[in-house]
């Protein structure tokens, strides 16, 4: 279900075709990006009542779709392509959306986007929602996969049919999801990670620690603190890597998820550093530039609770800014401030991360026995910094770890938290404090 069509547009005297119209600031918003967050926002644009003029540009042929059910549902073949869409095209024409599909923006100047055909789109807002492509290792052949879009997830599915052991390079989020999705399968499969312990960025050593538990528990061969000098070509498997200790790991198909490179190289010199991503205010303006917003990942904003910019490459994070973009846009009043949280379905678990345990000094066990080396699935881990609740990371266990939120947004100090879990069941005896 593809949209393919733009509208007609007069050519400028350099060969370029202008679709731009000679409006006021706000009468056109162009959106480059047509993934969550980009649809999001023209979604949001039009329920709070704005009705200029919205461009919807997408480096994909694919309308807009869902990205979590790339590694578990449409790869383990429950669902197909159909479930993953987000909208049609009849529902963006409704909206008076103007879609450009497989029209990739090339260049980024003062109050226009230029598109890969020529197409030159003005507007008096630009928001930047590109997002990031895989990151791959150095002389990754073309037969190792990544997941990053959709086209990725079908043709990975397609090499697992008849595949019977799988390679999978990096223990986070993505690779954890592929590998549990292959192990469901009845594979084998294996996981390189180059750091001690998986998620230590996100979690921390200690909880990394329970995480490679639960990937090891699980069935995988997870093997951390390793490094790939080299893919060897091997004529008795389809994909051969050498480790730095010169031995060699084989599997039938191999899978790289060491995170993502933020799609920004086209959008040139434009006078601002972009190395780690595009700095905005916490309404998701870009700083140094005038009426260009940014969102996803590719978007470091101002975090008005902890006092810092941060990037959040989550689907929760994209809908947030998405709302909050679109109102800055038409200069709404604000939506109230969330906090970030993130999750994942691995191995039987669902994984949920609220707040910002990164920047913790301390954490404590709430709930369970996971970091204590019992049963990790309830377990509930509290992250205090300067003794207030900063995150809390929970392992299967849903309804007990929202219970936290309202704790959360009040940075409750360590003994209310403790209190707060005492009440109910399954509470940690006086657990160890830990350092981060």
């Amino acid at each position: 279900m593809h949209n393919n069509e733009t509208h007609k547009v007069p050519t400028m005297a350099d060969g370029r075709k202008d679709a731009s119209e000679p409006t006021g600031p706000i009468e056109h918003v162009i959106i480059v990006g047509a993934g969550l967050g980009g649809l999001r926002s023209a979604q949001q644009l039009r329920q709070i009542g704005y009705c200029g003029r919205i461009s919807l540009v997408g480096a994909e042929m694919h309308l807009p779709y869902d990205r979590p059910p790339l590694s578990k549902q449409l790869l383990a073949g429950e669902w197909e392509p159909d479930r993953v869409y987000l909208t049609d095209a009849e529902a963006l024409t409704s909206l008076g959306i103007e879609v450009y599909l497989g029209k990739p923006a090339v260049a980024l100047r003062p109050g226009e986007v230029e598109l890969t055909d020529g197409t030159v789109l003005r507007g008096g807002a630009i928001v930047l929602a590109t997002g990031a492509a895989a990151r791959t290792l150095p002389g990754q052949p073309e037969h190792v996969f990544c997941v990053r879009n959709l086209d990725d997830s079908l043709r990975l599915r397609a090499a697992l049919r008849d595949a019977k052991s799988l390679l999978v390079v990096g223990a986070g989020f993505i690779g954890a999801e592929v590998a549990s999705t292959a192990l469901g399968r009845g594979m084998d499969v294996t996981i390189l990670e180059a750091q001690p312990v998986p998620l230590s960025r996100v979690l921390g050593e200690r909880v990394g620690h329970m995480c490679a538990r639960l990937i090891r528990e699980s069935g995988v061969d997870l093997r951390t603190g390793v490094s790939i000098t080299r893919f060897v070509d091997a004529r008795d498997c389809p994909v051969s890597v050498e480790l730095a200790d010169g031995s060699l790991v084989k599997a039938d198909v191999a899978v790289v998820g060491i995170g993502g490179k933020l799609n920004l190289d086209w959008i040139g010199d434009i006078g601002i550093d972009v190395s780690g991503g595009l700095l905005c205010d916490s309404a998701g303006r870009v700083l140094g530039l005038e009426n260009v917003w940014a969102l996803g990942d590719i978007a470091s904003w101002r975090d008005e609770t902890y006092g810092a910019h941060q990037r959040q490459e989550h689907w929760t994070a994209a809908t947030e800014q998405a709302g909050a973009v679109a109102r800055s846009i038409v200069g709404a009043e604000p939506p109230s401030a969330t906090t970030p949280y993130v999750w994942s379905d691995q191995f039987g678990y669902k994984i949920q991360v609220i707040g910002r345990p990164d920047l913790a000094d301390s954490l404590t066990t709430l709930h369970g026995e996971g970091l204590s080396g019992g049963p990790i699935r309830s377990t509930i881990i509290g992250y205090f910094r300067t003794g207030e609740l900063i995150g809390v990371a929970g392992f299967s266990a849903a309804r007990r770890f929202s219970s936290y939120r309202p704790l959360l947004l009040k940075r409750a100090g360590l003994d209310q938290v403790r209190q707060f879990a005492a009440a109910s069941d399954n509470a940690a005896p006086e657990a160890t404090i830990y350092d981060i």
